[in-house]
């Protein structure tokens, strides 16, 4: 039922996003008569994002168990996600700066100046900006580095109380549900929110030749996230063959079925049990897999935090803004810590886009011309983020001394 329901939200989607590029192409600059339900639909889901993050990273954390016992295979997994996570966030901005797909693509006449919080940003202040000496006030402000960081923290504790933290666990995990419900709810409005984001954006080059030139930088976002998600396989298919010991190749031929299952549902967690079986079958260890592939179906987003860099950057571009070396260093931390606990959230890329673009202050209406092809970059994303998962499963096998391929 419920994957008849997203099939279902997923063709309206494409249907706004048709009815939408059409729109703005026919009538023009008159269809800003409709931006408002754009907006309506972002802003929600920017109420929604404090709760959702806080939520979804300290049950995550904390249900690796407590932290002080977490061993070898727990201490080499975590370290394995975190740094391919950083990995592909780096190769993201690498190939946004390398495409430039922004550059002449503009989303307002009037915007050229960086806008509050994009200030030049140097390594002490990339440093300070990890903490706040009010927590409160910085979920006000919608700083949300300080907020990841505390609830790292605050989860690791937890984990390491036992039976007393549980409760605490319990109201997080029952709250993380309560959000993941309300995006859902949210995500019913979501045709209406794309179509008029779409139409207002298009609609506001005023047909002709900047129309078809939003549609060509489109093309060009496109090719950078997919060229750089090409890129990120490569380097996770080093990894296999140097760190794992493993034909690539024959390794491949087990996770076929599991990665085009990945592509066609869009969802590592609806993958899991191909991911399972396709490693089992391609020699992985049963401890290392069965600990390493459930954990990186929830904490890992290589895809999708490489599309956030270049997304991230395709907007400044768009509007003319400029993001420095601190600034884009700001979205390689914000993007790598939001991988922590998103990944079980519904629409997870749209969710943690809006949390990268609130750190670095730039306008959320960027979206709008985004959404446009995020349904087809989803789907890539989510292969990588699966072939990932099946490529750390091998590795902390073989590190943790898991020599012997069978079961």
């Amino acid at each position: 039922m419920k994957t008849a329901m997203e099939n279902r939200l997923l063709l309206l989607m494409l249907v706004g996003i048709v009815a939408g590029g059409v729109s703005g192409y026919v009538w023009g600059e008159s269809m800003q008569s409709v931006a408002w339900l754009g907006e309506l639909f972002l802003t929600t889901l920017k109420m929604l994002i404090v709760p959702l993050v806080a939520a979804s990273v300290i049950t995550g954390v904390a249900g690796l168990g407590d932290v002080r016992k977490l061993g070898r295979m727990g201490g080499y997994s975590v370290a394995y996600y975190a740094c391919t996570t950083f990995l592909a966030v780096s190769i993201g901005l690498v190939m946004a700066n390398l495409w430039q797909p922004g550059v002449g693509v503009s989303l307002s006449d009037n915007l050229t100046a960086p806008t509050p919080g994009v200030g030049d940003v140097g390594l002490t202040d990339l440093v300070l900006s990890l903490v706040n000496p009010n927590i409160i006030a910085a979920a006000a402000d919608m700083k949300l580095l300080p907020i990841i960081v505390f609830c790292i923290a605050f989860a690791a504790a937890l984990s390491t109380l036992g039976e007393r933290g549980q409760p605490v666990v319990r109201f997080f995990e029952g709250l993380n549900e309560a959000m993941m419900k309300l995006v859902e709810w949210v995500m019913v409005f979501a045709p209406i929110g794309v179509f008029a984001l779409i139409a207002s954006k298009l609609g506001a080059a005023g047909g002709g030749d900047a129309f078809f030139a939003q549609l060509a930088g489109l093309a060009k976002y496109a090719l950078a996230v997919i060229s750089g998600l090409l890129t990120h396989a490569l380097a996770l298919s080093l990894i296999l063959l140097l760190l794992a010991r493993r034909s690539i190749m024959e390794y491949l031929k087990h996770m076929a079925a599991a990665l085009m299952t990945a592509f066609s549902t869009a969802s590592s967690s609806a993958t899991l049990p191909m991911t399972l079986e396709g490693v089992k079958n391609a020699g992985v260890p049963e401890n290392s897999r069965r600990f390493v592939l459930p954990l990186g179906a929830t904490i890992n987003m290589d895809g999708t935090a490489l599309y956030e860099a270049v997304a991230v950057l395709f907007i400044a571009q768009a509007y003319a803004l400029d993001l420095g070396f601190g600034q884009q260093m700001v979205v390689l931390l914000t993007a790598t810590m939001a991988a922590i606990g998103a990944a079980g959230i519904p629409e997870a890329g749209l969710v943690t886009m809006v949390i990268v673009l609130e750190a670095v202050g730039l306008p959320l209406e960027g979206i709008g011309l985004i959404l446009a092809i995020d349904w087809f970059l989803d789907r890539c994303r989510t292969t990588i983020n699966v072939y990932g998962d099946s490529v750390g499963a091998a590795v902390v096998g073989r590190l943790t001394g898991n020599r012997h391929f069978s079961d």
